[in-house]
């Protein structure tokens, strides 16, 4: 009887335990991992500790900025959508940053990709997710972030800021002022632990992508209609990529990639030199600033191989001597590259401005398939993509 008893106590206990710590009714944990309170209507503020998740399915009302603080992860699960409100003078800007030590893990899929977006559907309505990790830059060790003043950079290359896969991010690109402005997805000093696969960058009114130094990989990113560079690296980025989509669809949309090394140091080390295949980049012709497929500068090296560059006044434009000499000892170069509606292949000028030749950067092949469908949207960037 008494071990009768004692294994009824022991079930009864174990079932009261269950009930304290499973969902109430409206599907939210009764025992939350992290002190932050989440309000869907009302979602800003620090997440400070613990694991916040946002829920499949659900609508969040992005009404301020949302820091993930170092030791704190913000899980967004399949088909949910963060949704930025208009801001009033005075509010802060909206903008999701992920800060040193704190990981964000998007966890979409094709069929459900997570959405960030903005009630208001047009390029600059809100800032965009800005991630910081400790991978070396060349700023100095460290630097402070130009979008939401956290500080990056360091020196373990294999940091882990968490993983993204399957996210749309819409209508980002909130200008501070004329020379600071957010992009759709910032990466700075961002390590190679961390996944970044499956994003689009919809209609923002900056760049798509922008790498500021680090080490992160990337694979499947399609970048439309952005109104700066669809994509942009710079502070000696080092990650190998493939199958990177763009294509440019408002009139001020400029080059399909800006790539640096350091403005104000070409030399400084780490140097920029990702590794980039399986690529396709649309321009828009005659249109926009500056209708440019890849320009490479202040000391950038790159290695590219199979490209379609289509409908660009220029293919590459190579400029400052360092970026020259890469070409020269074969550290700056793209081969299996075609052509489509190109007027100049290729142009280059050294620092003092002089025309130079830079037609090594490139190798053609007629039969190169770019992101995969050469000019047309490759398979996987159908069905969670919008805009193609």
């Amino acid at each position: 009887m008494k071990k009768l008893l004692k294994k009824l106590s022991i079930a009864l206990f174990a079932t009261v335990a269950l009930t304290a710590c499973s969902s109430d009714e409206g599907g939210k944990s009764q025992n939350p991992t992290s002190t932050f309170v989440l309000d869907a209507n009302n979602f800003k503020g620090t997440i400070g500790d613990g694991e916040v998740v946002l829920e499949s399915g659900q609508s969040y009302k992005l009404t301020g900025k949302i820091i993930v603080a170092s030791g704190a992860k913000l899980t967004i699960e399949a088909g949910a959508k963060i949704e930025a409100t208009p801001r009033l003078e005075g509010e802060d800007i909206r903008f999701i940053a992920v800060a040193q030590g704190g990981q964000i893990f998007v966890n979409g899929t094709a069929q459900n990709p997570v959405v960030m977006t903005a009630t208001e559907k047009a390029p600059g309505k809100w800032g965009g997710l800005v991630i910081c990790g400790n991978a070396p830059i060349n700023k100095g060790v460290t630097a402070s972030a130009e979008v939401s003043e956290l500080t990056y950079g360091g020196t373990d290359a294999a940091d882990n800021s968490g993983s993204i896969k399957y996210l749309r991010i819409e209508y980002t690109g909130f200008a501070y002022n004329s020379e600071k402005e957010f992009n759709a997805l910032s990466l700075f000093g961002v390590g190679n632990g961390t996944t970044i696969e499956y994003v689009q960058a919809f209609e923002g009114a900056d760049d798509g992508f922008e790498f500021f130094g680090g080490t992160v990989n990337t694979k499947y990113l399609v970048s439309t209609s952005s109104e700066d560079d669809q994509f942009d690296w710079t502070e000696g980025w080092n990650g190998t990529n493939e199958f990177w989509f763009a294509r440019l669809g408002l009139a001020r949309g400029n080059r399909g990639i800006e790539a640096d090394n350091n403005s104000n140091n070409h030399l400084a080390s780490p140097v920029s030199n990702p590794t980039i295949k399986n690529i396709t980049l649309i321009g828009l012709g005659d249109q926009g600033t500056e209708s440019q497929a890849i320009k490479l500068r202040v000391g950038t090296k790159a290695i590219f191989d199979n490209l379609v560059l289509s409908n660009f006044l220029t293919g590459f434009d190579v400029q400052h001597d360092e970026s020259v000499s890469y070409v020269t000892n074969g550290t700056l170069k793209a081969t299996n590259v075609k052509f489509d509606n190109v007027i100049t292949k290729a142009k280059g000028k050294n620092t003092a401005g002089e025309t130079v030749d830079v037609n090594a950067v490139f190798s053609e092949n007629t039969n190169a398939t770019g992101a995969g469908n050469g000019t047309a949207i490759p398979t996987w960037a159908q069905g969670w993509t919008v805009g193609l």
